[in-house]
Formats: structure tokens, sequence, C-alpha cells
């Protein structure tokens, strides 16, 4: 009878254990997963999101927000945990420093200030370098003999130039460029990031401002001019964290760090291509390179 006994208060005390269990993982609070509105960082958005529910997590999609200033700001107020930044755009929207060119050095000032001014960390970059550059149309490069940048300055006056609203508006998008590089454009227009590519190859404007990982550049026939005077900084994807999230489940830098050094430029040109050029989802679309990759099942 003892021993019934003592089996029965085990099996009760397992049993209180385990439902305890179940409550905690049901109550588990959502990890805010947040992106910006253009094609590359849907799929980014949507790939942390794999990432964190493939290792049991529950999140809170917020894909497709807005532009920087919206993500960084929902970050900080703790309406999102994680997105995913561009070392540049970290550098030179947010912190307001200089260009610098060397990448390392990038990375280590925006870790290292986020962690001190906003109480968040940049995690491992995933591999890519989406810089900006600037792109014109094929047939208008070969009539115009050219190759970089600087070649504009005699032309600018006849150009029509179109970007994001946000290149327009960026220290590091146009007025710094046309300041570094002595330009002055017929028209700039800022437009939505879906309408870019639409525009010039409507020859709504001449000259675009472009992303070095975009698979529309090849698609649509457009050339990247070189950046001769070296202005664009170095802009390598890592997702950006709140630390109180990491302090409480440290395993999330694990889980997001599988990617370290796993997506190179191509790689993510084809990825972006196949969402514009081909229309497949971008959560298929991340969700299948994950599983060709062995990283979540």
């Amino acid at each position: 009878m003892k021993i019934i006994k003592i089996f029965l208060g085990f099996v009760f005390l397992i049993s209180f254990q385990l439902s305890i269990l179940i409550e905690g993982i049901e109550a588990q609070e959502k990890i805010g997963v947040g992106s910006k509105g253009f094609t590359e960082q849907l799929i980014l958005g949507n790939m942390v999101s794999l990432l964190l529910e493939n290792s049991g997590f529950k999140v809170d999609r917020k894909i497709g927000l807005g532009g920087t200033v919206i993500c960084h700001e929902a970050i900080v107020r703790g309406d999102i945990s994680i997105y995913v930044e561009y070392t540049g755009t970290g550098l030179t929207a947010i912190l307001k420093k200089p260009v610098i060119k060397d990448p390392e050095e990038v990375y280590k000032i925006v870790k290292k200030e986020y962690e001190e001014k906003f109480k968040l960390t940049w995690l491992k970059p995933w591999g890519f370098n989406n810089t900006y550059c600037i792109v014109m149309r094929k047939d208008d490069v070969e009539k115009f003999k050219i190759k970089k940048v600087s070649d504009l300055k005699p032309l600018a006056k006849d150009l029509v130039f179109g970007g994001t609203i946000e290149f327009i508006a960026r220290p590091d998008g146009i007025p710094g460029l046309t300041k570094h590089y002595d330009l002055k454009f017929k028209d700039q227009k800022g437009m939505d990031p879906g309408l870019v590519y639409k525009a010039i190859s409507e020859k709504q404007v001449d000259v675009i401002s472009g992303f070095a990982t975009d698979g529309r550049i090849p698609a649509f026939n457009l050339v990247v001019l070189e950046d001769d005077l070296k202005f664009f900084p170095p802009y390598y994807a890592a997702p950006v964290i709140r630390m109180d999230l990491l302090s409480k489940i440290p395993q999330v830098a694990d889980i997001l760090n599988r990617l370290e050094g796993k997506i190179d430029d191509a790689t993510m040109a084809t990825l972006n291509f196949t969402v514009d050029g081909k229309k497949i989802d971008p959560e298929t679309v991340a969700k299948d390179y994950l599983k060709s990759k062995g990283v979540i099942k």
C-alpha cells in the first residue's frame, strides 16, 4: 500500500510539473519579428520567423513595416524584437556617422553604439553586401559611353533621377551622392520601391538607385555604374535584436547565427528575382531556401 501511495505521489508530481510546462509553453510570449517593405526584406523577415518557429518559438510577424526609421523606432519601443538591418544603414542613417569603407570597422562601430545607445545588438552578418548602386539602361550606357558614376557629371543636367523616397532623403542617398560626385540632375523623383525599376524600364526616369543583390538589374537589361569615388559604405545584412530578449532567451542568437556567412550576393539576387520575376511568395522562397540548406525541417 505504501509503495502504491509513493507511486501515485510520483505520478501526481510528474503530471503537475508537466501541466506547468504546458501552460508555460502556451503562455509563451510571441517574439515580434519585423522587416522593411521591399522584396529582400520580406524574404529576410520570413527567414528569421521560420528559423525561430522551427526551434519551437511563437512568432508575431510584422513583415513589411516600412522604411529604416519605422523599423528602428519599432524595435527601440519594443513593438518588435528582431529585424534584419544593413551595417551601412546603421552607420549613416541611424548613427549619423560618416562613411567608412572597412566592413569590419563598420560592424564594430554599429554593434558597440547600438548596444550603448539603444540596448540593441547586432548578430553575425549573413554574408551578402546589399550596397546601394547607381543603375542605368544598357542602351543609354552604350550611347553615352558611361562606365562609372563620375561619368554622369556633364550629363546629369539632362537626366531624371529616380529612387525610393528613403533614398531621396537619406544622407547616404541622393543628398550625399550628388554632393560627393558634384552632380545636379534635371529632376529627382521619389517613389515606392516596387515602382523604381518599372519607371526606368518605361523611360520615366533615366538613372535610379538600386541594390547590388537585386535580380531585376540583369532581368531589366540594366547596368550598374562603378562607384569610382567610393561613396557607398558596405551594407552587410545581419539581424538586430533587443538585448532584453537575448537576456531571457540567449539561444535565439545561436538560432539566427546559423546563417552566418551562408548567403552570398548572387544567391540573394536569385532569391529576390524568384519573388519579383517569378512572382513566388516571399515566405515560400524563404522556406524553400532554408530547407535546401538543411537549417529547418
